[in-house]
């Protein structure tokens, strides 16, 4: 079976990076990231220490990546997209290189999965989160889950925030987040959100070679794809009966639940929308957007 080392690989994503040319730098960057974060799994999955096997692209790999993905809270959107992408790299690997003999995507069904949106979670929910998070021992558990719960961050932009674009001390804290939608927006950081923050920055290991806040052992941050594996182990960490309550809340439920206990702190939906980054083209507040939490 013919092997590409991570070496290798990497000049391979490099050549097709190149072959994208003439799409917009979002849009190749969404696709490389989709592209990469497939080939890692499917390395991981089979233990090849990092290399990876292009005959294990196979249409039974991808159709358990994809229930991997749905698995971990993504939206048939998001699947939808990965097989495209998917596609469009197997038939590159097909044509240009010789390297797959078919595409992996060909009959593959994409499941659709409908789910009311958590808008606000149970006290007794909050209670089990807030305790699985404090037993974990990791520093950066609790940074992490500090920036969904008390900050309301998605998970994009949790994964591509800069170290630069971060200040916290013991005493206040503020970052700018959003530079990768192009929604760019400022927010300070209450207590709760901010010490968790400092002292993951300061005293939890933090790789302090990376641009990026939250790092991972292997590379210069977590991913998207990382932090929802994160999130899924931590919740596993629950006893049974606690699980049952949890199993399905999802880490952008935390945004939906942090908007509502902030309308009940007194903020105003001005106030909210700005804060999460809920603005229009013309960079007006979109009252609606937040609205829907409050329904």
């Amino acid at each position: 079976m013919d092997v590409i080392s991570p070496q290798k690989m990497q000049l391979l994503l490099a050549e097709y990076e190149v072959f994208l040319t003439g799409l917009s730098h979002r849009t190749i960057d969404a696709y490389m990231r989709i592209i990469k974060q497939l080939v890692l799994w499917i390395a991981s999955q089979n233990h090849n220490r990092g290399e990876f096997y292009p005959a294990e692209l196979t249409g039974a790999a991808l159709k358990d990546y994809i229930a991997y993905l749905n698995l971990n809270g993504y939206s048939s959107t998001h699947l939808a997209r990965v097989k495209s992408v998917v596609s469009g790299f197997s038939c590159w690997l097909m044509e240009s290189k010789g390297i797959l003999s078919c595409n992996p995507t060909s009959g593959l069904s994409i499941p659709y999965s409908f789910k009311e949106p958590t808008v606000e979670l149970s006290q007794n929910t909050r209670e089990i989160l807030l305790s699985l998070v404090k037993r974990s021992s990791p520093i950066r558990t609790k940074a992490i889950f500090a920036l969904g719960y008390w900050a309301g961050l998605r998970v994009g932009e949790i994964a591509w925030l800069r170290i630069s674009d971060t200040s916290v001390n013991s005493k206040s804290g503020s970052m700018k987040v959003g530079y990768k939608t192009g929604k760019e927006r400022s927010i300070n950081l209450i207590e709760a959100a901010r010490l968790p923050l400092y002292e993951y920055i300061y005293l939890g290991g933090r790789n302090q070679n990376s641009p990026y806040t939250i790092t991972s052992q292997r590379h210069e941050r977590l991913t998207e794809a990382g932090i929802h594996r994160w999130w899924s182990n931590l919740k596993k960490q629950a006893i049974p009966s606690e699980y049952r309550l949890i199993h399905d809340v999802t880490f952008h439920d935390l945004r939906h639940d942090f908007a509502v206990r902030m309308y009940k702190e007194g903020w105003t939906l001005q106030q909210m929308a700005c804060y999460l980054g809920h603005v229009t083209k013309d960079g007006t507040p979109s009252l609606t957007s937040v609205a829907r939490y409050l329904e």
